[in-house]
């Protein structure tokens, strides 16, 4: 088996102490776990993680979840870590689970939030759709995009999220995302993580309104994770870590203490 291309990710650093890798899910960028980040900081180091044809970190054609894995990798020996406790929200929950069982000896504990190691339907497909469909050289303004964008997707908080990653430089729009290569590669984003099996811990966290997490994909979990906890936020759906970040911290932080080193 090939090794996997992997790029240099861009990342940011807090606090001290055992350390802890946020992810962040399709369409975002490091900053989308900062208010965790923020309530981890004063006892973990806290990397905040921008992954490949996301945010500030680079374009590549290809992005499987191999690659993605081994770009975490090669984040941790370039920081000089020996192992790290893994947060990921949706993508990033399956690009954490890719990687302890990838490298189960480096990921001491991790938390899916709001995804299971499954394949999925393609259910961003119109988004992408709508994206393609902007005409960035034409576009004058953030509202004429949000106007544009209105037409195919309704809800006003996708929008926002997603014009996060409009970026004006020298007078033109273009987006921070690898729009072409998240077109190319959404199928495979959509598909199932590797088998094998990761002894730590892993602690899914399922919005209790969002059908993301759900009991028919819980024989795949139990074929990959031998330790594993399941927690629900009740009246949350799919961005439970920004509608309940309260509650979703708490359950982070408690289960943190209970698998972290001094």
């Amino acid at each position: 088996m090939s090794k996997p291309n992997t790029i240099q990710l861009n990342y940011e650093t807090q606090g001290s102490g055992p350390s802890v890798m946020l992810l962040h899910g399709l369409f975002g960028d490091l900053d989308n776990l900062k208010s965790l980040g923020r309530a981890l900081q004063h006892d973990y180091q806290v990397i905040y993680v921008d992954l490949r044809n996301h945010g500030n970190s680079p374009h590549t054609p290809s992005m499987n979840f191999a690659e993605m894995a081994a770009d975490l990798q090669q984040l941790l020996s370039s920081l000089k870590l020996d192992a790290v406790h893994l947060i990921g929200h949706s993508l990033g929950g399956k690009v954490a689970m890719e990687f302890a069982l990838r490298y189960p000896k480096q990921a001491l504990s991790v938390v899916a939030a709001d995804i299971a190691p499954v394949a999925y339907k393609a259910n961003h497909v119109a988004i992408l759709e709508a994206l393609s469909a902007l005409d960035l050289t034409t576009l004058r303004t953030r509202k004429e995009a949000d106007q544009a964008l209105a037409k195919s997707i309704d809800n006003v908080g996708v929008r926002q999220f997603l014009l996060k990653n409009l970026r004006h430089d020298a007078d033109t729009f273009c987006w921070r995302f690898n729009l072409a290569a998240l077109q190319h590669n959404y199928l495979t984003l959509t598909g199932a993580v590797t088998d094998g099996c990761y002894t730590g811990p892993i602690l899914f966290i399922k919005g209790g309104a969002s059908d993301y997490l759900i009991a028919d994909h819980e024989a795949a979990i139990k074929q990959r994770f031998n330790t594993v906890e399941l927690k629900v936020i009740e009246g949350a759906g799919h961005w439970l870590h920004a509608e309940k970040p309260q509650i979703f911290n708490r359950l982070v932080t408690a289960f943190l203490a209970q698998h972290s080193r001094a």
